[in-house]
């Protein structure tokens, strides 16, 4: 017969380890790859203005939990007022993480075209859109109100020293505010920043001109592979200074880009060493895709599959 000190020794076990055992089963599975993982909603932009709950409800589906927002057809934040729009994400399960803005007033880099959107016609460019050099404390204050850690400067001019020189200034100078407000600011690349200009590479630039704590880096690991840098290098020489990644492949032929784990990106290398990097947070993007929700659901189940 089971005696009293027996039971109460059982049970205290049992209370133990239903204290105990989640905590390591929350550590096994954070080993095992079950980091957050986010989706940069460029990805959905022409569809998403369709239904902004709805959509954001079946990105929550698939199994993301973070959201980096971007500019939409919609004003605003997709229609909305910051703080309404954190309670929406909030509302179907996300998290409002980051936000991209412009640096500089919008101008179509050398070479490039408008993509097309769902209707297979070129983007349109509203009149104005803030950015950094014109409305930085505007677009601060607003990503304030939202309450989100991150703000991170989509593109800014750098096609020749002096635009490098005074795009350097506009980033320290954000920086500046966000720390103000406990946000951190972060740039993000594409692949022309790792082009040479007059014996220099933007990117480096950009990197040792600014303020290593105030600015740091969101790197776009398929805009980076289609200009030939290894990530790894970029992570060595600047350690901590990645806390984003955007989690982007593109063809053998770098003229597509692909639903993540479709195309050539080593994002092997890149997130074994997200350490060192000091990532924190994973975002998911895919410009234009045909479809966008099976582009970030194929995303979804290659980066679990690769113990992300």
């Amino acid at each position: 017969m089971l005696n009293r000190r027996k039971f109460l020794i059982g049970t205290g076990a049992a209370a133990l380890g239903a204290m105990v055992i989640p905590k390591m089963a929350s550590a096994f599975f954070a080993e095992a790859g079950q980091h957050p993982l986010g989706v940069q909603l460029f990805t959905l932009f022409g569809k998403i203005e369709d239904d902004v709950k709805g959509n954001l409800k079946k990105i929550a589906d698939i199994g993301y939990t973070e959201v980096e927002s971007a500019f939409s057809k919609l004003p605003r934040y997709y229609g909305m007022e910051p703080k309404d729009f954190a309670a929406l994400c909030k509302e179907v399960g996300l998290s409002w993480k980051s936000h991209h803005v412009l640096g500089a007033p919008f101008q179509m880099p050398k070479g490039y075209k408008m993509p097309t959107g769902a209707d297979g016609k070129p983007m349109t460019m509203p009149a104005h859109m803030n950015n950094l050099r014109d409305d930085m404390q505007k677009i601060v204050d607003e990503a304030a109100e939202g309450g989100i850690p991150y703000l991170v400067c989509a593109n800014i001019p750098t096609g020749t020293i002096d635009e490098i020189k005074s795009s350097i200034e506009i980033l320290n100078k954000t920086g500046e505010a966000c720390n103000k407000v406990k946000i951190q600011l972060c740039y993000h690349n594409h692949d022309m920043e790792f082009k040479n200009i007059e014996g220099q590479i933007p990117y480096h630039m950009l990197l040792e001109g600014t303020d290593a704590k105030l600015v740091k880096m969101e790197l776009d690991l398929a805009w980076a592979t289609k200009a030939g840098v290894k990530p790894v290098e970029l992570f060595k020489a600047h350690p901590g200074r990645f806390p984003l990644l955007h989690v982007k492949d593109i063809s053998a032929d770098f003229k597509t880009l692909e639903p993540v784990g479709e195309g050539v990106v080593d994002f092997k290398d890149a997130f074994a060493n997200a350490k060192i990097a000091g990532v924190k947070h994973y975002f998911v993007e895919h410009d234009m895709p045909a479809d966008a929700f099976a582009s970030i659901a194929t995303s979804y189940k290659n980066l679990r599959a690769m113990g992300v």
